[in-house]
C-alpha cells in the first residue's frame, strides 16, 4: 500500500484570518500535485505569545474559521487533511484554551480529534522562556485515526519527547506518527532530528511532522520564532523529507511496506517485557 502524503511547512502570525488564505491555497497547491492526504503544522491558525490577543480572535470548534474552511475544502477537492492542531477556545472556568488536531475526511467530516497531552513549560535559554500550560489545557486520551492509507497516531510536538506515548500508539496498531510542531529555534536544532529518528526506529513507523517556520507576525505579545524543517523519516530512520526553512508544500510517496519489513527485521513491539522500578523492594 503507497500513498501521496503533502506537508505544509507555515509561517503563521496571530492573525487567525491572514493566515487562512494561505494555508487553503497550500492545500490546493498539495492536491494539484497529487497528494492523498495532506498535513498541517501545530497551531495553523494561530501563533500568539499573549493570551489577551488568543482570546480576542480564537474561536470554539463549532463556530472556528479555519476548521470550517478546511473542511469545505477537503469535501471540495475530495482530499484528506490532518490538522496539525488548531488552537481554540474551550468552556473551561479558567479560560484555558484546547491545542486540538482533527483528521478530516473527502468529505469534509471530522474522523478524529486529539488534544495535546503534554504542555511544554521550559526555559529553553536566558530569553527564551514558555508556559504553555498556562493558556492551553492539557489532553488526558491517545488518540488513533483510521484512513483507507493507515493507521495514524496522533501526537503534538512536545509529546515528542514522551516515548511511552508513541509505544502506546505502535502497540495498538500505529502505522505513521503525526508530529505537527511549532519547534523551538534552540531545541529544535539540538534535538528535532534526533528525537524524530528516535520515535521512527524505534518503534518502527513513518513519522509525518509538518513544521512551522521563521519569524512570525505578532501584532500584540513579543514575536516568536519556529525552528521549520519539516520532516518524513522512515520505519528504518531514514530522513524522506526535509523542508529546510522556507514555507511550502513537499509531497512524499509513503509505502507502507516499509513498517512491515522494519517490525519483521527487529520487531521490539514483541519483546516489551514488565519490570520493577528501581526503588521497589
Amino acid at each position: 500500500m503507497t500513498f501521496r502524503a503533502a506537508l505544509l511547512q507555515l509561517n503563521s502570525g496571530d492573525t487567525p484570518a491572514d493566515n487562512l488564505p494561505i494555508t487553503l491555497d497550500y492545500l490546493r497547491e498539495a492536491h494539484a500535485q497529487g497528494a492523498q492526504m495532506a498535513f498541517t503544522p501545530e497551531v495553523t491558525n494561530c501563533i500568539s505569545t499573549s493570551r489577551a490577543a488568543q482570546a480576542a480572535v480564537l474561536c470554539d470548534e463549532a463556530s472556528d474559521p479555519t476548521l470550517a474552511a478546511i473542511r469545505a475544502l477537503a469535501a471540495e477537492l475530495g482530499l484528506w487533511v490532518h490538522i496539525g492542531s488548531l488552537a481554540l477556545k474551550t468552556g473551561d472556568a479558567d479560560g484555558r484554551f484546547a491545542n486540538r488536531a482533527f483528521v478530516i475526511g473527502p468529505d469534509g467530516a471530522i474522523m478524529a480529534r486529539y488534544d495535546k497531552i503534554h504542555m511544554f513549560d521550559v526555559q529553553v535559554s536566558e530569553t527564551e522562556t514558555y508556559r504553555e500550560s498556562a493558556a492551553f489545557r492539557p489532553g488526558g486520551q491517545a488518540v488513533l485515526a483510521d484512513t483507507p492509507f493507515a493507521r495514524f497516531g496522533l501526537s503534538i510536538c512536545y509529546d515528542l519527547r514522551f516515548p511511552a506515548l508513541y509505544r502506546s500508539l505502535a502497540k495498538a496498531g500505529a502505522q505513521i506518527f503525526c508530529i505537527p510542531a511549532a519547534f523551538s529555534p534552540v531545541t529544535g536544532a539540538a534535538h528535532w532530528l534526533s528525537l524524530l529518528r528516535a520515535r521512527a526506529i524505534e518503534n518502527g513507523a513513518f513519522v509525518l511532522a509538518p513544521a512551522q517556520t521563521g519569524l512570525h507576525k505578532a501584532s500584540a505579545g513579543r514575536e516568536r520564532r519556529t525552528h521549520g524543517h519539516g520532516m518524513v523519516i522512515a520505519p528504518w530512520g531514514e530522513v524522506l523529507l526535509d523542508m529546510g526553512r522556507d514555507p511550502g508544500v513537499a509531497l512524499v510517496e509513503i509505502d507502507l511496506a516499509r513498517v512491515a519489513d522494519a517490525r519483521a527485521r527487529v520487531p521490539s513491539l514483541e519483546h516489551d517485557r514488565p519490570f520493577l522500578p528501581p526503588d521497589a523492594p
